[in-house]
This record gives structure tokens, C-alpha cells and sequence, in this order.
């Protein structure tokens, strides 16, 4: 079993939970968890680009709940923020989302997001008490310098405390940089990190959707019209493996070996049950998948490290 458990498909809660009627967010979780996905990546909006006094994490524990599913039947998977970091401390962070889930742990969290450079050891260290304390049972990180998960890595060996795990990373057919290249490639390499492919729809572009209404993530190396265009392309190479775009893309996700868990967000039932197809189709069809999408990895020239 994965660090990140069974389960290779993840909820996200960024801008979903919040644009459901309660009662259609506890079906689906429900479905989701009897589907097998039980995974659920579970945020407190509240610092950096993301201060948006968000309700999503709110909104997820009373779904939970309503849904009737039992806390051991999920690995909840939270969020400590490096924006106001150490002013806001992880102890502090953790009381406040969880008790705003509901929940007493988190069995993951990622560490992230930061603009100035924390001090790692210390980030390492107060990680290491919130998983001695029972509070969280293991970590990653996403939105990291390369040269700072290997300090943190480093400093843990020779501590003696947890090390990352994991790392969350933006990962789709358009953007492979950071994971395949020589940023993070070396630690997913050797077996040490393993990967959740995240924004793997690239906020819904990849899909067709050229201008999202709602907010979605960075367009590190200024891609992001390269891969409007490519959407298109990417629909009709879909359609020549009998499947929609989501699928493709969640395929080509699932076909990369070092990928332990691909994290999506959905918000109707519909596109779960649609997202659930593409694990058919990534073991029929995974390798001819990621050679026909070869030529759309379009941030093969850009350097990816430290520009969120």
C-alpha cells in the first residue's frame, strides 16, 4: 500500500464542495468511497493567494457526515500553509482545520505554498511533533524549491525525523517538468517520494474549457494558451481511444509508475463516474496513451522551480 493508500484517485476540495447542494455533496462522497476512492485532500483557504474565507472544508465534514461514512474508511489528507509561516505555527493551523472538518487527525498533510523561503529544519521539526503528537501520520510538499526538499531531506536523515513522503505536484499530459525532469526526478526516481499528480485537467483547459470562470491554479512558464490550443488535439486523439478527454488525461496520469494517487476535483456525480473509466482504460491502453501525447508536453523548456 501507498503512502497515500489504496486509493489512486483523490478528491479535491478547492472550488467543489462549495458549488454543491449539501445533500448532492454527501451522495457523491458516497459513491466515491463505495467506488473505492477515499482519498480527499481537505483545505482551509485562508492564507496566501488562496485567503478566500472559503467554506469548502466546512461544507466537506457536514457531507461526511450526512453521508454516514466512518472516519477510518477514508484518509483525510490536509494542508499546512508556509505563507505566514512561523507566525502561524502548524499546531495552530491543524487545531483550526480540523476542527473545522470535524475530525481529530489528519492522516496526511502537505506542507506548502510560499513566496519567501522558510526555514526548513525548522519546518521539519515542528512537522515531526505534529506526527509524534498523533495529530498527523505522514507529509509531503508541493510548491517547494528542488534545493529545498533536498535540505529537508538531509536534515531528516540526520535527525532522525519524518521525512516527505510525497510530493503534490502539478502533473498532466501538458506539464511534466517538475516530476519527470531534474527537479524532483531524482527522489521519485529512487522510490524515496512518490507522486500525486495534481491540476491534471490544468483547470478544466485541458477539457475544452478555454476561460474557466472560476479561479484555478498558476500558469507557470506562461503555457497556458499553448494548451487551449492543444485541447482540441488532445479531444481527437481521445476519441481514437473511444474515450473523453477526462479520461485521457487521467490515463496518462496513471500510466506513469511512480504516480501513487491522481487528485481531481468534480462536483456531479456524472463526471465521478465518467473520471472512474479512465482506470480501464489507463490498463488497456496506458503506454499508447503517453506516446500519442508525447509531442503536447509543453513546458519541456520551462524551468518550473519556484515559479508557482
Amino acid at each position: 500500500m501507498s503512502v497515500l493508500g489504496n486509493s489512486v484517485f483523490g478528491l479535491g476540495s478547492w472550488n467543489t464542495w462549495d458549488r454543491m447542494a449539501p445533500g448532492d455533496a454527501a451522495r457523491l462522497l458516497r459513491t466515491a468511497v463505495d467506488a473505492g476512492v477515499t482519498l480527499f485532500d481537505v483545505a482551509h483557504y485562508d492564507f496566501g493567494p488562496h485567503a478566500e474565507n472559503s467554506r469548502t472544508d466546512i461544507l466537506f465534514g457536514e457531507a461526511v457526515r450526512e453521508a454516514g461514512i466512518a472516519r477510518d474508511d477514508y484518509v483525510l489528507c490536509g494542508k499546512l500553509w508556509l505563507w505566514d509561516y512561523p507566525r502561524s505555527g502548524f499546531a495552530e493551523q491543524l487545531e483550526t482545520s480540523l476542527g473545522r472538518i470535524g475530525t481529530g487527525h489528519a492522516d496526511l498533510v502537505v506542507v506548502g505554498d510560499y513566496r519567501e523561503r522558510p526555514d526548513i529544519p525548522r519546518v521539519v521539526t515542528e512537522v515531526a511533533e505534529q506526527v509524534r503528537a498523533g495529530t498527523i501520520g505522514g507529509w509531503g510538499v508541493n510548491n517547494w524549491l528542488a534545493a529545498d526538499l533536498d535540505l529537508a531531506y538531509e536534515f531528516a536523515a540526520r535527525e532522525g525525523l519524518p521525512a516527505p513522503e510525497f510530493a503534490q505536484l502539478k502533473y498532466s499530459v501538458a506539464r511534466r517538468s517538475m516530476a519527470e525532469g531534474e527537479y524532483y526526478g531524482k527522489h521519485i526516481a529512487s522510490g524515496r517520494l512518490v507522486l500525486q499528480a495534481s491540476d491534471v485537467f490544468e483547470g478544466g483547459v485541458l477539457l475544452g474549457n478555454a476561460a474557466p470562470a472560476r479561479k484555478i491554479g498558476a500558469d507557470v512558464g506562461g503555457i497556458r494558451e499553448s494548451i487551449v490550443d492543444a485541447s482540441a488535439e488532445l479531444g481527437t486523439i481521445a476519441a481514437d481511444f473511444g474515450a473523453t478527454r477526462a479520461q485521457l488525461a487521467l490515463a496518462f496520469c496513471l500510466a506513469y509508475a511512480p504516480v501513487a494517487n491522481v487528485l481531481f476535483g468534480v462536483s456531479r456525480e456524472s463526471q465521478l463516474t465518467d473520471n472512474l473509466a479512465a482506470l480501464d482504460l489507463a490498463r488497456e491502453h496506458g503506454s499508447e496513451i503517453r506516446t500519442a501525447v508525447d509531442h503536447l508536453w509543453l513546458d519541456r523548456e520551462v524551468n518550473p522551480d519556484g515559479t508557482w
